[in-house]
């Protein structure tokens, strides 16, 4: 019997770094929020473990143990003392590396698929905290649930997401990949000032991503975006992790949908909702 489960696209509605660390590492504070489409696992029960990638974005991936979701896969079955095997399949629906955590996301999908398929009934929280090693925004991934992410991003406190759920949400990519570290590390270290604790839309609203000047000065197109989405007034606009993927929040599919027809069509985008 095959299984399926959804890595479902996580946003930073906010994204404030506060100190750089001596690890190499930046303390962060973020809100985390999740679309309601992503890339897509499945699985059957099998001798050994394998991947298979496909879908538009599958060409760029390695379907070895360089890959997350093989990386969870394994750790899964050592964590849990587990004999069988799975064949997985990765339908790529989202272009790599774009700050919108496909990779951790497929990882986090991975092991709540292989949780199902293996039957072994583990929290989320546990499998939180056996993928944390993998990635600072796995554990959020797991969960895929409005949260305050704090230290690296695995620290979280779940919020109130009330007034965010079913906003209509607008991502664009310029198919431009961004160095992660690159930007972090051209973080100026000033820090200003914390993610706000209240109601989630107003600390969102409130608030900033300090990446985004850094990554649009390396992809100027992020700015082009960026000008583009705001021209309809959505709600908010804003480049979600490390870039190169923006997001636009609308009240309305209408009003989302007249955004999208005047994008660059060299762009990739995907219409989607809050959680």
């Amino acid at each position: 019997m095959e299984h399926s489960e959804i890595a479902f696209a996580k946003i930073n509605l906010a994204l404030h770094v506060r100190k750089r660390r001596g690890d190499g590492y930046h303390d962060i504070e973020t809100l985390f929020a999740f679309a309601q489409h992503g890339d897509v696992l499945s699985a059957h029960l099998a001798n050994a473990l394998s991947l298979k990638i496909d879908g538009p974005f599958g060409s760029g991936l390695e379907p070895d143990e360089s890959n997350l979701v093989l990386q969870a896969a394994l750790l899964m079955q050592s964590h849990f003392g587990v004999s069988e095997g799975a064949v997985i399949r990765l339908e790529k629906q989202l272009p790599i590396a774009s700050g919108i955590g496909g990779g951790s996301a497929d990882a986090a999908a991975a092991a709540r698929l292989l949780n199902r398929l293996w039957g072994l009934g583990a929290s989320e929280q546990l499998l939180a905290d056996i993928l944390a090693p993998l990635g600072a925004d796995i554990p959020a991934c797991v969960f895929s649930q409005s949260s305050f992410g704090s230290g690296t991003g695995t620290a979280l406190a779940f919020l109130d997401d009330s007034n965010i759920t079913a906003r209509h949400l607008l991502l664009v990519n310029p198919l431009q990949s961004v160095s992660t570290s690159a930007i972090f590390s051209a973080w100026n270290g000033v820090d200003g000032s914390g993610v706000g604790r209240g109601d989630i839309w107003d600390a969102a609203i409130e608030g900033r991503n300090d990446l985004e000047p850094i990554a649009a000065a390396i992809c100027p197109a992020i700015t082009e975006i960026l000008d583009r989405l705001s021209l309809s007034n959505p709600a908010l606009v804003r480049m979600s992790g490390s870039g190169a993927t923006c997001f636009a929040l609308f009240d309305d599919a209408a009003a989302l949908e007249a955004t999208r027809a005047r994008l660059d069509q060299n762009w990739w985008s995907m219409a989607s909702m809050l959680r």
